[in-house]
């Protein structure tokens, strides 16, 4: 039988001993051996600080989200390996999909992220340019930059796909090395993951470690710049969260714990309505999905008291069709629990649960399976509790399998009330067609909970269900939940940074950011109406020309009242500040006729352009925009155009510029200021 082998160092270790063996789900047999043995937690992080760090930090955030995409890719054609060895943990087909490509979809999601939002550089920049002082020339700026330790993840047994590469995928963008850390009931299948993305040769060495089996002393080396991501139960969260070496180092610690997830029927959704159809639905899909074992499934399902016994009846009908079995077998809809111990332990909670409760459905002793032993496999039939919730155990106790309890409810406030005695949830979800009690629950149980579906016949087409965490959106919650957040779109990258505010002179601060700001060196390359003057006009420059700073003065104009009154015709826009003397004079604002915002910008365009044909090769966009200063018939305009930020996209020929405009007039005050945004050829045809 195969011995587990960890990934550390740059190189594979076997246990030189043997080891504890780990079953298949399915049928009981030895699928492999595992120790971690001979692994040197100490020299693993600090191989991970050495070679891994320095290697994904000499990368910019685009050149990482470029092997993102390459790792998954590559996975995404290597997926069939991974299923197979998944259906040993007891997972259907489309439980592994789940796992699998779920867990390769979080790899795209974040290179897409990657190089849509954020920099090709190696620092983040956040939020806006603070001014300290009246005179512009000392400025403040916050900037993160990667944690110059290594991640180490914890991941539960329930899914050895999904789970590693969601904590991986936000820490590779963000230039941390991991060290992945699985659950040891279904560690074989993370040793394949591993193993395909170091067989890949993707990734710089040191990104990526794997340690099998027994943490050991491993949290005991972790230092103030290393950071642990846990996803299990929330009695070992609060261990790990009082781990000396963590409290003393302040060691960054997120926790994605078990949490008692609910689902709430509106009372609206009576029989014969599709939101009805919904909750039934969605709630034995969540029973059933990877046996229940998510730790995002519904664990207390909501109804209103009146439609108790039709919700029992339509959810019984559901569970009945149920085909339970070897998860190879074709129609068989539910595989196994992820180990016999597994199931034991969903037998003790259900005990518990009984105790506020009665069976509706299921029997938690006996099971009917296809193609499979029903005791040497880990089975377990899925069971519908009728609680009260009054009582303390459906809001305390967890059965950490295909089990949820149906919870009767009157009002909206006493059902907000009841959802909250979970201290804490992951995932919760609405169903109703009717917006307001949508709104007052919504509004009344966020608090308790780190993500909400509020699901109707509107969205139903497309949503993604009660039970998937989405890498756009952030997977965690309060209290019971672990008080973490992982995921969440850049914010999970940016969990990964350190911020640091630095104040220093615009010159210094640009420098520091590699972003133009208010009041640094200007190389002002061209002048004169349109720019033409003395030069080279930024406009015909190429990607690889132009720098920082470079700009253009254009102007004067003079805005004329002919000018408009065309304006006004040509394009419609008659509002009276622009047409109407008398009631343009009425305007506080105003005091008098005032040119179109939209001119103006338009007559700034047309002074700073170059439009003959060269390096830039389309106005892709403005960013805010915003108006400060009314122009009068009269006034005259000046354009300064100043090189912002330089982007190039590693996959094209050009890149995007960000310009800053500056619009004043004849006394000075800025009229308009704005980003413009181009692309630019990166070398001149």
């Amino acid at each position: 039988m195969a011995l587990l082998r960890s990934y550390v160092g740059g190189k594979w270790h076997a246990a030189p001993g043997g080891g504890v063996p780990l079953h298949d789900a399915v049928t009981g047999e030895e699928v492999a051996w595992i120790s971690s043995e001979g692994v040197d937690m100490a020299a693993a992080l600090e191989y991970g600080r050495r070679a891994g760090g320095p290697a994904l930090r000499a990368l910019t955030f685009h050149q990482r989200a470029a092997l993102l995409k390459a790792l998954a890719s590559y996975l995404r054609e290597h997926r069939d390996e991974l299923y197979s060895l998944s259906a040993r943990t007891g997972a259907t087909l489309g439980d592994s999909k789940f796992d699998v490509d779920g867990g390769v979809g979080v790899l795209f999601t974040y290179a897409s992220k990657g190089r849509r939002e954020l920099p090709n550089d190696t620092v983040y920049v956040d939020g806006g340019v603070e001014p300290l002082g009246r005179g512009g020339t000392f400025l403040g700026q916050h900037i993160a930059t990667p944690l110059r330790g290594v991640a180490v993840q914890i991941n539960a047994f329930n899914f050895p796909v999904w789970g590693p590469l969601e904590k991986f995928a936000p820490a590779f963008l963000a230039g941390v090395p991991s060290l992945v850390k699985p659950a040891s009931q279904t560690a074989y299948l993370t040793e394949k993951l591993i193993d395909l993305i170091i067989g890949s040769g993707l990734l710089p060495e040191g990104a990526l470690q794997l340690v099998c089996g027994g943490a050991g002393d491993l949290l005991d080396h972790v230092t103030p710049q290393d950071l642990v991501s846990f996803t299990g139960s929330a009695s070992t969260a609060r261990k790990l969260r009082t781990h000396p070496a963590i409290v003393r180092n302040a060691v960054r610690f997120n926790a994605e714990a078990d949490s008692l997830n609910c689902s709430i029927l509106g009372p609206d959704a009576t029989p014969g309505t599709a939101e009805f159809d919904l909750f039934v639905k969605q709630l034995v899909t969540e029973m059933t999905v990877k046996a229940g074992q998510k730790c995002t499934a519904i664990r207390r399902a909501f109804v209103p008291a009146g439609l108790l016994d039709d919700v029992v009846e339509a959810a019984s009908a559901r569970l009945a069709k149920v085909v339970i079995g070897n998860p190879a077998t074709e129609g068989v809809r539910m595989g196994a629990l992820a180990s016999l111990e597994q199931r034991e332990e969903v037998r003790r909670s259900l005990k518990a649960l009984l105790a506020a409760g009665h069976v509706v459905f299921g029997d938690p002793e006996r099971v009917e399976v296809v193609d499979a032993d029903a005791e040497r496999g880990a089975f377990l039939s899925p069971v519908l509790l009728a609680g009260d919730p009054d009582r303390a155990e459906p809001h305390e106790v967890e059965a950490f399998g295909p089990v949820s309890a149906l919870l009767p409810y009157t009002t909206a406030e006493q059902v907000i009330e009841y959802a909250a005695r979970g201290e804490g949830s992951l995932a919760g979800s609405v169903v109703t067609g009717d917006v307001d009690f949508a709104r007052e629950v919504a509004l009344g149980v966020a608090p308790w909970h780190g993500r909400l579906l509020v699901l109707d016949s509107d969205d139903a087409k497309e949503s993604t269900g009660h039970g998937s965490p989405m890498p756009q959106l952030i997977h965690g919650g309060p209290g019971r939940a672990g008080g973490g957040e992982e995921m969440g779109g850049i914010r999970g990258v940016l969990h990964h940074l350190q911020r640091t505010a630095v104040q220093a002179s615009p010159k210094v601060l640009s420098a520091i950011t590699g972003r133009w700001v208010s009041g640094a060196p200007r190389s002002v390359c061209a002048s004169g109406a349109g720019g033409r003057g003395e030069g080279t006009h930024p406009f015909r420059k190429s990607l690889a020309e132009l720098k920082i700073g470079d700009s253009v003065v254009a102007g004067p104009r003079v805005v004329s009242k002919e000018d408009i009154d065309h304006f006004a015709e040509f394009t419609g826009d008659t509002f009276y500040a622009h047409t109407d003397p008398e009631a343009a004079a009425a305007n506080p604002l105003f005091g008098g006729i005032v040119a179109h915002g939209y001119l103006v910008v338009s007559f700034a365009a047309g002074l700073f352009v170059s439009p003959e044909p060269g390096p830039v090769l389309a106005n892709y966009g403005l960013e805010n925009l915003r108006f400060l200063t009314p122009v009068k018939p009269g006034d005259e305009l000046t354009v300064t155009l100043t090189c912002k930020q330089i982007t190039p996209r590693l996959d094209q020929d050009y890149g995007e510029v960000r310009w800053d405009a500056d619009v004043t007039n004849a006394a000075g005050d800025s009229v308009a200021k704005y980003d413009v945004l181009t692309l630019v050829a990166k070398e001149n045809r």
